[in-house]
C-alpha cells in the first residue's frame, strides 16, 4: 500500500528533524554533549540522552503509524526499549502523548525536571510534517497490511551523531566520517517470506548553511511488491560529486586502471584483513571507508560505489532492511557474504538474500537478529556474480594459508 510509504516518509521526516534539533537547539544541544564525556556522564540524568532521541524517534515512528494504520504499532520492531528508571526509581514507559502539554510531563519525569529541554523536545515530537514525491503520488499499489514488519533504526551511527564533526571533506563524494554518516532506517518486508518491500532512508544532515549552521537533509526511498519496482529520483553521479566517481570513470572502458580494476566497494574501517587483501587485488585503490551501515548501503544506492561488503556479524535486520528494499526496486539487493562464499557458483541456485522474519537459531537478545554471516550490498546482479568470482578467486590463496 502505497498509503504506508508516503506516511512512513512523513515519520521518517519528523525523525530527522528530532535529530536536527537535538544538535542545533541549545537546550537540547547541552544534553547531548553530555555524552561525550567519557567515564564521567552527568548523575543528573536517568538515561542517556543519546538513548532518549534513540527511542523518541523509534516511538514517533511508532506511534504515528499506528494512528494512521491501526495494528501496525505492534509489528514495527527496533533496536531500543522505551522504558527508562529516573532518579527516584520510576519506571517510566516513553511513548508518544496525544498532545504536546503531556509529552513535556513524560520527557520531563524522564529528564528529571528539565523543563526547558523537555519542552524544546516536546515540540519538535508535536509538529506536523508534509512529504511529498510525485513519483509516488503517481502509483497506488495495495499490499494488505497483516503481512508486514517494520524494521526501524531510530538513529544509525550514533557515534558520528554524538561527535558531530561538520568539517569532514568526502572522498569522491565519500564521507569517511561526519554527520552525514547518520541516517534514519526504515525497512517494511513480508512477514511469511522476510522479503523486504519497501525502504526509507533519511540522511538528517546532508548540507550546512554556514550563516545559520541549519542542517538540510535528505531522503530516499524504494518500494518492490509483486513485479512493481519505483523508487526515488536519484540525481546522476556527476551532480552529486565534483570529483571523478566510478560511474564516469566506466564510461571509459579502455582505461588501464578501470580494465584491471573493475570495481568500487566501500568496507568499514573494522574490516578483516583477509577481505581487504581480496578487495585491494579487485578494486585497486576504489576502496573507500566509511561510518555507519546504513551510509554505506546509501552510498550503493546512489552509485558512489558498486560494492557494500562487511564480513563480521555485527550489523543487525534493522540496519539493512531499509536499503535491501530500494536496492531491489533499483534491481540489486543485499547478500550474505558467507553464504555467497560457500555457494557452488554453477548450481544455478539463486543468490542468498538476506531475509528479515526469523531469527537465528539459538541465539539470545539482539544477537538473534544478527546478519550472521556478513553482507554485500550490491546495485546489479550480474556485477555481482562478476564481483564474487574475482574476490573468490584472490580469497583462495589466503584462506589457504590460515
Amino acid at each position: 500500500m502505497s498509503g504506508i510509504l508516503r506516511e512512513l516518509l512523513c515519520v521518517s521526516e519528523k525523525a530527522a528533524n528530532i535529530a536536527r534539533a537535538c544538535r542545533q537547539q541549545e537546550a537540547l544541544f547541552q544534553l547531548l554533549i553530555e555524552e561525550k564525556k567519557e567515564g564521567e556522564k552527568n548523575k543528573k540524568f536517568a538515561v542517556d540522552f543519546k538513548t532518549l532521541a534513540d527511542v523518541l524517534v523509534q516511538e514517533v515512528i511508532k506511534q504515528n503509524m499506528e494512528n494512521k494504520f491501526p495494528g501496525l504499532g505492534k509489528k514495527i520492531f527496533g533496536e531500543e526499549s522505551n522504558e527508562f528508571t529516573n532518579d527516584l526509581g520510576e519506571k517510566i514507559i516513553m511513548r508518544l502523548c496525544p498532545t504536546e502539554e503531556e509529552t513535556v510531563d513524560l520527557l520531563n519525569k524522564v529528564l528529571n525536571g528539565n523543563k526547558l529541554a523537555s519542552e524544546a523536545l516536546a515540540k519538535v515530537v508535536h509538529q506536523d510534517v508534509v512529504f511529498s514525491d510525485p513519483a509516488l503520488d503517481a502509483i497506488e499499489i495495495n499490499i494488505p497490511q497483516d503481512t508486514l514488519g517494520v524494521w526501524v533504526d531510530p538513529i544509525d551511527s550514533t557515534y558520528q551523531y554524538i561527535k558531530g564533526s561538520a568539517d569532514i571533506k568526502s572522498n569522491q563524494g565519500i564521507f569517511p566520517s561526519g554527520l552525514q554518516c547518520v541516517t534514519i532506517l526504515i525497512g517494511v518486508y513480508d512477514i511469511q517470506t522476510g522479503v523486504p518491500l519497501m525502504g526509507v532512508i533519511n540522511q538528517p544532515f546532508v548540507s550546512q548553511d554556514l550563516n545559520t549552521l541549519r542542517w538540510k537533509g535528505q531522503c530516499y526511498w524504494g518500494l518492490s511488491y509483486m513485479g512493481t519496482n519505483i523508487h526515488s529520483f536519484l540525481p546522476p553521479v556527476s551532480t552529486r560529486n565534483s570529483n571523478e566517481t566510478q560511474s564516469q570513470v566506466t564510461q571509459n572502458p579502455s582505461s588501464e586502471a578501470e580494465y584491471s580494476h573493475p570495481f568500487s566497494a566501500v568496507i568499514s574501517t573494522s574490516e578483516k584483513e583477509t577481505i581487504k587483501a581480496a578487495l585491494s587485488r579487485v578494486c585497486g585503490e576504489r576502496i573507500f571507508r566509511a561510518a555507519g551501515a546504513g551510509y554505506k548501503s546509501l552510498c550503493v544506492v546512489l552509485g558512489l560505489v558498486d560494492i557494500y561488503i562487511f564480513s563480521e556479524d555485527t550489523t543487525f535486520k534493522w540496519d539493512s532492511c531499509a536499503a535491501h528494499a530500494i536496492l531491489r526496486a533499483m534491481g540489486g539487493g543485499m547478500v550474505d557474504l558467507k553464504e555467497c562464499l560457500e555457494r557452488n557458483p554453477n548450481s544455478g541456485l539463486d543468490l542468498p538474500q538476506l531475509v528479515y522474519h526469523v531469527g537465528n537459531r539459538g541465539a539470545a537478545g539482539v544477537d538473534q537478529w544478527a546478519n550472521k554471516g556478513g553482507l554485500i550490498a550490491y546495485r546489479s546482479k550480474k556485477q555481482l556474480e562478476t564481483f564474487l568470482s574475482l574476490l573468490l578467486r584472490h580469497l583462495a590463496p589466503v584462506d589457504a594459508h590460515t
